[in-house]
Protein backbone atom coordinates (compact mmCIF):
# COMPACT_ATOMS: atom_id res chain seq x y z
CA UNK A 1 0.00 0.00 0.00
CA UNK A 2 1.60 3.26 -0.85
CA UNK A 3 0.69 6.57 0.83
CA UNK A 4 1.78 10.02 0.17
CA UNK A 5 1.55 12.32 3.02
CA UNK A 6 1.00 16.03 1.99
CA UNK A 7 0.76 19.36 3.25
CA UNK A 8 0.81 22.77 1.15
CA UNK A 9 1.36 26.52 2.38
CA UNK A 10 -0.43 29.05 0.78
CA UNK A 11 -0.31 33.28 0.04
CA UNK A 12 -3.71 33.14 2.00
CA UNK A 13 -6.92 31.38 3.29
CA UNK A 14 -9.15 31.51 0.53
CA UNK A 15 -8.71 30.54 -2.74
CA UNK A 16 -11.69 32.91 -3.66
CA UNK A 17 -9.57 35.55 -3.28
CA UNK A 18 -7.08 34.54 -5.50
CA UNK A 19 -4.82 32.79 -3.11
CA UNK A 20 -2.45 30.22 -4.25
CA UNK A 21 -0.02 27.56 -3.57
CA UNK A 22 3.55 28.48 -2.65
CA UNK A 23 5.33 25.63 -0.96
CA UNK A 24 4.47 21.68 -1.42
CA UNK A 25 6.11 19.11 0.69
CA UNK A 26 5.20 14.87 0.47
CA UNK A 27 6.70 12.01 2.07
CA UNK A 28 6.24 8.61 0.65
CA UNK A 29 5.36 5.89 2.84
CA UNK A 30 5.15 2.02 1.23
CA UNK A 31 3.05 -0.36 3.85
CA UNK A 32 3.02 2.26 6.40
CA UNK A 33 6.99 2.44 6.46
CA UNK A 34 8.45 5.71 5.54
CA UNK A 35 10.72 4.98 2.33
CA UNK A 36 12.86 8.22 2.17
CA UNK A 37 11.61 9.44 -0.89
CA UNK A 38 9.97 13.19 -0.71
CA UNK A 39 8.52 15.35 -3.13
CA UNK A 40 9.43 18.90 -1.87
CA UNK A 41 8.78 22.41 -3.81
CA UNK A 42 8.33 26.32 -3.34
CA UNK A 43 6.54 27.84 -6.19
CA UNK A 44 6.34 31.66 -7.07
CA UNK A 45 2.92 32.60 -6.33
CA UNK A 46 3.06 35.46 -8.82
CA UNK A 47 0.80 37.61 -6.08
CA UNK A 48 1.90 39.19 -3.16
CA UNK A 49 1.50 36.62 0.32
CA UNK A 50 -1.21 38.16 2.98
CA UNK A 51 0.85 39.33 6.15
CA UNK A 52 -1.11 36.47 8.44
CA UNK A 53 0.12 33.88 6.59
CA UNK A 54 3.63 35.56 6.18
CA UNK A 55 2.96 35.42 10.03
CA UNK A 56 2.70 31.54 9.89
CA UNK A 57 4.99 30.32 7.47
CA UNK A 58 7.51 32.79 6.85
CA UNK A 59 7.88 32.71 3.32
CA UNK A 60 8.43 35.79 1.70
CA UNK A 61 7.90 37.18 -2.10
CA UNK A 62 11.56 38.32 -2.42
CA UNK A 63 12.67 34.09 -0.94
CA UNK A 64 10.03 33.02 -4.00
CA UNK A 65 10.69 35.78 -6.53
CA UNK A 66 13.64 32.91 -8.69
CA UNK A 67 11.09 30.05 -7.87
CA UNK A 68 9.04 28.41 -10.79
CA UNK A 69 5.80 29.06 -11.48
CA UNK A 70 3.08 26.12 -10.58
CA UNK A 71 2.60 25.73 -14.04
CA UNK A 72 6.42 24.43 -14.66
CA UNK A 73 6.34 21.89 -11.53
CA UNK A 74 2.91 20.35 -11.89
CA UNK A 75 3.82 17.26 -14.32
CA UNK A 76 6.92 16.40 -11.37
CA UNK A 77 4.44 16.18 -8.88
CA UNK A 78 1.36 14.87 -10.28
CA UNK A 79 3.89 11.79 -11.11
CA UNK A 80 5.57 11.80 -7.25
CA UNK A 81 1.72 11.49 -6.34
CA UNK A 82 0.16 8.69 -8.87
CA UNK A 83 -2.74 7.15 -7.49
CA UNK A 84 -1.41 6.87 -4.09
CA UNK A 85 -3.45 7.41 -1.37
CA UNK A 86 -3.05 11.46 0.46
CA UNK A 87 -2.52 11.61 3.75
CA UNK A 88 -3.70 14.89 4.95
CA UNK A 89 -4.54 17.18 7.87
CA UNK A 90 -7.31 19.35 7.33
CA UNK A 91 -8.02 17.91 4.03
CA UNK A 92 -10.07 20.09 2.22
CA UNK A 93 -8.11 22.95 2.73
CA UNK A 94 -4.90 21.78 0.71
CA UNK A 95 -7.04 20.05 -2.02
CA UNK A 96 -8.71 22.87 -2.78
CA UNK A 97 -6.09 25.15 -3.60
CA UNK A 98 -4.29 22.55 -5.43
CA UNK A 99 -7.48 21.43 -7.63
CA UNK A 100 -7.35 24.83 -8.25
CA UNK A 101 -4.30 25.20 -9.17
CA UNK A 102 -4.64 22.32 -11.38
CA UNK A 103 -8.03 23.46 -13.42
CA UNK A 104 -6.01 26.47 -13.99
CA UNK A 105 -3.72 25.17 -15.95
CA UNK A 106 -6.07 22.22 -17.56
CA UNK A 107 -9.71 23.11 -17.05
CA UNK A 108 -10.33 19.07 -17.75
CA UNK A 109 -7.74 17.82 -15.28
CA UNK A 110 -9.72 15.44 -12.69
CA UNK A 111 -9.61 16.59 -8.70
CA UNK A 112 -7.04 14.76 -7.03
CA UNK A 113 -9.99 12.93 -5.26
CA UNK A 114 -10.97 11.59 -7.93
CA UNK A 115 -7.83 9.85 -8.60
CA UNK A 116 -6.65 9.57 -4.99
CA UNK A 117 -8.57 7.95 -2.14
CA UNK A 118 -7.56 10.98 0.45
CA UNK A 119 -7.29 10.16 4.34
CA UNK A 120 -8.32 13.23 6.45
CA UNK A 121 -6.29 12.94 9.49
CA UNK A 122 -7.81 15.74 11.26
CA UNK A 123 -11.54 13.90 10.53
CA UNK A 124 -9.52 10.67 12.11
CA UNK A 125 -8.33 12.48 15.13
CA UNK A 126 -11.99 14.05 16.03
CA UNK A 127 -13.18 10.64 16.09
CA UNK A 128 -10.75 8.62 18.23
CA UNK A 129 -10.52 12.47 20.54
CA UNK A 130 -13.66 13.86 20.42
CA UNK A 131 -14.02 17.52 22.52
CA UNK A 132 -10.29 18.14 22.16
CA UNK A 133 -7.54 20.11 20.31
CA UNK A 134 -6.36 18.11 17.18
CA UNK A 135 -4.22 20.51 16.10
CA UNK A 136 -0.95 18.85 14.49
CA UNK A 137 0.92 20.18 17.61
CA UNK A 138 -2.11 19.24 20.07
CA UNK A 139 -1.58 15.37 18.23
CA UNK A 140 2.35 15.87 18.78
CA UNK A 141 1.91 16.14 22.28
CA UNK A 142 -0.57 14.05 22.65
CA UNK A 143 1.58 10.87 20.16
CA UNK A 144 4.81 12.13 22.07
CA UNK A 145 5.96 13.00 18.60
CA UNK A 146 8.84 15.61 18.37
CA UNK A 147 7.68 18.78 16.95
CA UNK A 148 10.61 21.11 18.65
CA UNK A 149 11.57 21.82 15.01
CA UNK A 150 8.67 23.52 14.14
CA UNK A 151 9.11 26.93 15.12
CA UNK A 152 7.32 28.04 11.72
CA UNK A 153 5.13 25.96 9.56
CA UNK A 154 6.71 24.26 6.98
CA UNK A 155 5.52 21.91 4.27
CA UNK A 156 7.80 19.29 4.10
CA UNK A 157 8.52 19.31 7.72
CA UNK A 158 4.89 19.13 8.53
CA UNK A 159 4.48 16.50 6.09
CA UNK A 160 7.06 14.09 8.19
CA UNK A 161 5.80 14.96 11.33
CA UNK A 162 2.39 14.43 9.86
CA UNK A 163 3.54 10.79 8.88
CA UNK A 164 4.56 9.93 12.85
CA UNK A 165 1.82 11.47 14.01
CA UNK A 166 -0.76 8.81 11.08
CA UNK A 167 1.80 5.66 12.37
CA UNK A 168 1.48 6.36 16.16
CA UNK A 169 -2.03 7.47 15.53
CA UNK A 170 -3.13 4.15 13.48
CA UNK A 171 -0.44 1.86 15.40
CA UNK A 172 -2.28 1.56 18.34
CA UNK A 173 -3.07 3.16 22.18
CA UNK A 174 -0.04 5.32 23.03
CA UNK A 175 -2.15 7.44 25.61
CA UNK A 176 -4.31 7.12 28.12
CA UNK A 177 -7.59 9.10 27.90
CA UNK A 178 -8.99 10.30 31.26
CA UNK A 179 -11.40 13.16 32.29
CA UNK A 180 -10.96 14.27 28.24
CA UNK A 181 -14.16 16.44 29.00
CA UNK A 182 -13.57 19.31 30.77
CA UNK A 183 -15.97 20.43 34.03
CA UNK A 184 -17.07 22.93 31.91
CA UNK A 185 -18.45 20.37 28.84
CA UNK A 186 -16.06 21.50 26.40
CA UNK A 187 -12.77 19.77 25.27
CA UNK A 188 -9.29 20.25 26.81
CA UNK A 189 -5.89 18.64 26.37
CA UNK A 190 -5.95 18.65 30.55
CA UNK A 191 -6.35 15.34 32.05
CA UNK A 192 -4.39 13.74 29.48
CA UNK A 193 -2.33 11.23 31.12
CA UNK A 194 0.46 9.77 28.37
CA UNK A 195 1.16 5.75 29.41
CA UNK A 196 4.89 5.49 31.04
CA UNK A 197 7.11 3.60 28.63
CA UNK A 198 9.30 1.21 30.36
CA UNK A 199 13.33 1.34 30.06
CA UNK A 200 13.99 -1.65 27.37
CA UNK A 201 16.82 -2.62 30.01
CA UNK A 202 14.33 -3.22 33.03
CA UNK A 203 14.81 -6.06 35.23
CA UNK A 204 12.88 -9.29 34.55
CA UNK A 205 9.75 -9.25 36.39
CA UNK A 206 9.52 -11.82 39.59
CA UNK A 207 6.74 -14.57 38.55
CA UNK A 208 5.63 -15.58 41.95
CA UNK A 209 3.79 -19.26 41.99
CA UNK A 210 0.62 -20.65 43.95
CA UNK A 211 1.52 -22.59 47.08
CA UNK A 212 0.71 -25.79 47.45
CA UNK A 213 -1.75 -25.11 50.08
CA UNK A 214 -3.28 -22.19 47.81
CA UNK A 215 -3.61 -24.54 44.98
CA UNK A 216 -5.59 -27.13 47.07
CA UNK A 217 -7.83 -23.95 48.28
CA UNK A 218 -8.33 -22.75 44.87
CA UNK A 219 -9.57 -26.33 43.97
CA UNK A 220 -11.80 -26.97 46.96
CA UNK A 221 -13.62 -23.38 46.15
CA UNK A 222 -14.26 -24.38 42.46
CA UNK A 223 -15.51 -27.54 43.77
CA UNK A 224 -17.65 -25.73 45.83
CA UNK A 225 -19.40 -23.28 42.93
CA UNK A 226 -19.56 -26.72 40.92
CA UNK A 227 -22.00 -27.96 43.35
CA UNK A 228 -23.87 -25.35 44.86
CA UNK A 229 -24.87 -24.36 40.91
CA UNK A 230 -25.33 -25.92 37.49
CA UNK A 231 -21.54 -26.67 37.14
CA UNK A 232 -18.75 -24.17 36.64
CA UNK A 233 -18.27 -23.35 33.17
CA UNK A 234 -14.40 -23.63 33.47
CA UNK A 235 -14.45 -26.96 34.49
CA UNK A 236 -16.13 -28.22 31.21
CA UNK A 237 -13.38 -26.17 29.52
CA UNK A 238 -10.61 -28.15 27.26
CA UNK A 239 -7.22 -27.62 27.67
Amino acid sequence: MRQVVLDTETTGLEVSQGHRVIEIGCVELVNRKLTGRHYHQYINPEREIDEGALQVHGISSDFLEDKPTFDRIADAFLDFVGDAELVIHNAPFDLEFLNAELAGLNSSQPALQQSCKVLDTLVMARQKHPGQRNSLDALCRRYEVDNSRRELHGALLDAEILADVYLAMTGGQVGLQLNSQSSSGHGSDEGVESIRRLPKNRPRARIIRATEEELQAHQQRIKEIDEGSDGAVWLRLEH
